[in-house]
């Protein structure tokens, strides 16, 4: 049974308008999430500083981003029960209270190992609060209102990766590499107060029991299979054995999980939740859009650095205009999804995606920067309708009582895909520019200028065509990706969602 905060006087989740209170949980949760997602990616930035910094190679310091990303998908199957456990209020400050203890620590690192380490502890807190977020902001709102509220926890998820290298470049730059960990304390401490003073208190009802099977399989279970795949770039391959033994550890792990989770009345994370028609085309939607979303998103960053000399910070910046158009939508799309439910929306906005992410596809080495950044605006309005109106399908419909579990799958469902779509796109583009003879002489001519007056006249130019030509087909894949995203957003709702009170009555709310 999960926890039911209790309700200040006057809110009422049933009521369509969004009050005060619903405004104020919903602005220390975005808080929480700015830092946690940011955390993925201003990191990308300080690799060649760690480097330089502790003396170690670029595949040891990428653990730094790896183990914060394998603590958040090891802590995520446990925040369903935790918080049905304990309550959401209390796990959210002890999250936010690991996290910022997490960034403290990393800021006085001595040498590569402890920053990992306190990656680590850190990833454990930050892991846990989107979901937690997410189910607080549910349970504030309830679903005649969850797509404006999640529209607004939308807005940290889409722009984190594009503010993440802005920010880390400018803090390097300006001040040092700890910085980019400090940061987090004012932000930190400031959620830590609101949160005590504006979530509502605790009641939490007998609790199920903790699936410690299901732990002991899903938890290692994911970690080791997003470690295996995590690996494929640094490796060039799949056919590693430092890629396939865990991949395939993981994966038996995870099957064996499904058999037993089909099989237990609590599981640890709830696989009868697919039993919700809304539920099971919202994840795979999701599975497809994140594979093709986080997969890509890596793509631009790096052809503006290595083939059009770009610093960090500058290619932060161009990339803006695909956060500016999200944050545009992103309000209309959350309002529109409690009127007419998510299935319009999304169609509309993975199409408007398919269509400006089509563009770069045709990527050349001189590719005006005017036109980059309109196709990147139409972008980000498709983001705007894409992401968390799949969010919203997928909880809208569920009972109170089964929001933290249905958060708690989403996320996992998320970071999975993610994280498959980031190896895939990498090991794509390696392959492409391996096969390209010039491409890596230009790329390094960027870093090295006197590298290009030892080259054959025309090198460089012939590279960088090469180079902005595996970028293009590197898009290709996440093109056809993005496009299969239809199949499943078309059967997502079209209608606005039952009244809360009538769904705790169904009967698949009895079961819980």
């Amino acid at each position: 049974m999960t926890l039911s905060p209790d309700k200040s006087p006057g809110s009422d989740p049933a009521s369509d308008k969004l009050d005060a209170r619903v405004y104020k949980v919903a602005g220390v949760v975005v808080l929480g999430a700015i830092m946690s997602i940011l955390d993925i990616t201003v990191v990308t930035v300080a690799i060649p500083t760690f480097q330089a910094e502790f003396d170690t190679s670029y595949a040891i310091a990428a653990w730094s981003m790896t183990g914060y990303t394998l603590a958040l998908a090891t802590v995520i199957p446990l925040t369903g029960w935790a918080a049905d456990r304990f309550g959401t209020k209390r796990l959210y400050i002890m999250a936010l209270t690991f996290f910022i203890l997490g960034s403290l620590l990393c800021s006085t690192a001595w040498n590569i190992e402890s920053l990992i380490a306190f990656r680590v502890l850190q990833g454990i807190g930050g892991g846990m609060l989107m979901p937690l977020g997410m189910t607080i902001m549910t349970h504030a709102a309830g679903p005649q209102r969850v797509g404006r509220v999640m529209a607004v926890l939308g807005v940290p998820m889409l722009l984190g990766p594009i503010s993440g290298p802005i920010l880390g470049g400018w803090l390097i730059d300006t001040f040092s590499w700890h910085w980019i960990f400090l940061i987090n304390l004012p932000i930190g401490v400031v959620a830590l107060i609101l949160a005590f003073v504006v979530f509502d208190s605790d009641r939490p009802e007998p609790s199920e029991s903790f699936d410690f099977l299901g732990m002991l399989l899903a938890s290692p279970g994911l970690a080791l299979f997003l470690f295996g795949v995590s690996s494929i770039p640094e490796q060039g391959t799949i056919a590693s054995a430092r890629v396939l033994i865990p991949a395939l550890l993981g994966v038996t792990l995870l099957v064996l999980f499904v058999l037993h989770a089909l099989r237990t009345e609590h599981p640890l994370i709830d696989l009868h939740l697919f039993r919700d028609r809304a539920m099971t085309f919202a994840v795979l939607t999701m599975v497809l859009f994140a594979i093709a979303f986080f997969g890509a998103g890596l793509l631009l960053p790096s052809y503006l650095q290595q083939v059009r000399g770009e610093t960090a910070l500058a290619a932060g910046l161009l990339i803006a205009p695909q956060g500016i158009g999200a944050m545009i939508t992103m309000p209309i799309a959350g309002r529109l999804v409690d009127k007419i439910g998510p299935g319009k929306i999304v169609l509309t906005g993975i199409t408007l995606m398919t269509i400006g992410m089509a563009f770069f596809t045709q990527l050349e080495a001189d590719t005006a920067y005017p036109i980059m950044m309109v196709a990147l605006l139409i972008m980000g309005f498709g983001m705007g309708c894409t992401m968390m109106p799949t969010m919203t399908a997928a909880i809208q419909t569920l009972t109170h009582s089964q929001v933290a579990r249905g958060t708690t799958l989403m996320n996992i469902v998320n970071q999975t895909s993610g994280s498959i779509g980031t190896a895939i796109m990498s090991v794509v583009l390696t392959n492409l520019l391996q096969d390209k003879p010039d491409a890596g002489a230009a790329i390094a001519s960027n870093t090295d200028p006197s590298l290009a007056a030892k080259l054959p006249p025309g090198t460089i130019e012939s590279g960088f065509d090469q180079a902005a030509d595996a970028f293009g087909s590197t898009y290709v894949v996440a093109v056809v990706v993005l496009a299969l995203t239809l199949i499943p957003a078309f059967f997502l709702p079209r209608t606005r969602p039952k009244n809360p009170e009538l769904a705790a009555d169904t009967p698949a709310a009895m079961t819980h």
